[in-house]
């Protein structure tokens, strides 16, 4: 059965709510896994190939010795809402996750402008603080949002503006929008080199009510959430594309969360409401 969490771990899928067994061979050491085939027509489950040229604020979470070099160590996504300031999810930086704080992982970086995870176009920034929302909870996945400080700045006009407290108009149900991510392109641990955008919609606030009243995956909070997706299933992110951007009317409305299973009919993906946290974003933003 498939994790809730919509992260990596150690290579393999796991979570926080159904995490998945590591084999007894595996050890903290990174893992290395079967990356998806680059500029397959299908990824971020549904959707098509796209470049951070056209996209530049999508970046990549990274550490090679979590997470092996065969994809440029990526783990996770985010999205630069600042020069300096990179927003994500918080349980990207769980223990879990990182096989411990985030500052005992020396290789963690943020890469923007590298469409490929198999080649080197682009930068890799060191991180140099990481605040992770300490309202955060594993158990209904709200609050889920972190904020990064890079060490050295990105060009400016590379970052995407965020849905601001009191943004109506881009939650709106049936507003179009797109959710970008180098994960799992089938929900079968088959990963993308290439980013992959789909075309989701923003689905009415009882739809997720309904579908997560309340359970081991999570539970569906309108006040810090936001769902999207495809009712009758086909268009979602996947493992691999937690704290990735969900964008609407060229605003950063979402952050990549959690869902049961992916792109199943009835379970559409749930996203971090930016509107709700955009002004802790602020607070710790460099």
């Amino acid at each position: 059965m498939r994790s809730s969490i919509r992260t990596l771990i150690g290579g393999l899928i796991a979570g926080s709510a159904l995490a998945l067994s590591l084999p007894a061979s595996a050890t903290a050491a990174a893992v290395e896994y079967a990356p998806g085939a680059p500029g397959a027509d299908n990824g971020v489950i549904g959707g098509t190939p796209v470049t951070t040229e056209q996209y530049p604020w999508a970046v990549v979470l990274s550490s090679r010795s979590r997470y092996g070099t065969g994809r440029s160590g990526q783990f996770c996504g985010g999205a630069l809402v600042g020069p300096n300031t990179v927003v994500s999810a918080a349980h990207c930086f769980s223990p879990t996750a990182l096989g411990g704080d985030w500052n005992q992982v020396p290789d963690l970086r943020i890469i923007a402008g590298r469409t490929d995870l198999a080649g080197s176009a682009g930068r890799e920034v060191a991180v140099r603080k990481v605040w992770v929302n300490p309202a955060y909870d594993p158990t209904t996945n709200s609050g889920d949002v972190a904020v990064v400080t890079t060490a050295e700045p990105f060009p400016v006009g590379s970052a995407i503006r965020m849905a601001a407290p009191g943004d109506v108009n881009p939650y709106e149900a049936g507003t179009p929008a797109q959710v970008l991510g180098w994960g799992d392109t089938a929900g079968l641990g088959t990963y993308s080199n290439v980013l992959m955008a789909a075309n989701v919609s923003v689905l009415a606030d009882s739809v997720c009510e309904q579908a997560y009243p309340g359970s081991t995956e999570g539970k569906y909070q309108r006040s810090g959430m936001v769902c999207a997706g495809d009712l009758a299933g086909g268009h979602d992110s996947c493992q691999g594309d937690s704290g990735g951007p969900l964008v609407a009317e060229g605003r950063l409305i979402g952050l990549v969360s959690w869902g049961a299973g992916c792109a199943q009919a009835g379970h559409p993906g749930v996203y971090t409401r930016v509107s709700a946290v955009a002004g802790l974003v602020g607070q710790h933003a460099s």
